[in-house]
């Protein structure tokens, strides 16, 4: 029975992740029918998807350049300040933020919309904090001048 929870605890830790739940607020946005016309806000969503993909890109390569983990919750390799991370301190979850609200305002989906400041709030609560706190404990006074020059959102 104790090897079975561990092995659950590993798996649950797969699932908890950035991605997941925003698969999950997509599916919720989509098939619950409480939707408005979208008209011409769904240029705006499509806009919003965009900048996310582009986000998205970008960080990743900065990732990918500084040789360091792009999974939350493991300690990185190294402090990454420049590219997108001048505008954000997180930039993939602003990215998946967008895509969100995107996909929301394609959808004309009120769900969705609702479901945006309930997301920011469980990525800040999940994983932010405390990505946060292993930065500083790893780079100390570097994180905290970063921090002072980028803000967590935009």
């Amino acid at each position: 029975m104790f090897g079975h929870s561990l092995r659950y605890s590993s798996a649950m830790k797969w699932i908890d992740l950035p991605p997941v739940w925003l698969l999950g607020a997509l599916f919720v946005a989509r098939i619950i029918p409480l939707n408005f016309t979208p008209g011409g806000v769904a240029a705006l969503g499509w806009v919003a998807l965009v900048l996310g993909v582009l986000l998205t890109v970008f960080a990743v390569i900065a990732f990918a350049s500084a040789r360091t983990t792009i999974v939350p919750r493991r300690t990185p390799e190294a402090l990454i300040s420049g590219g997108v991370f001048q505008l954000s301190r997180n930039p993939i979850y602003l990215a998946d933020v967008l895509f969100l609200t995107g996909a929301s305002l394609i959808w004309g989906s009120w769900i969705g919309l609702f479901l945006v400041p309930v997301y920011v709030w469980l990525l800040d609560q999940r994983f932010i904090r405390g990505e946060e706190v292993v930065l500083q404990e790893a780079y100390g006074a570097e994180y905290a001048e970063y921090c002072d020059k980028v803000r967590r959102w935009i």
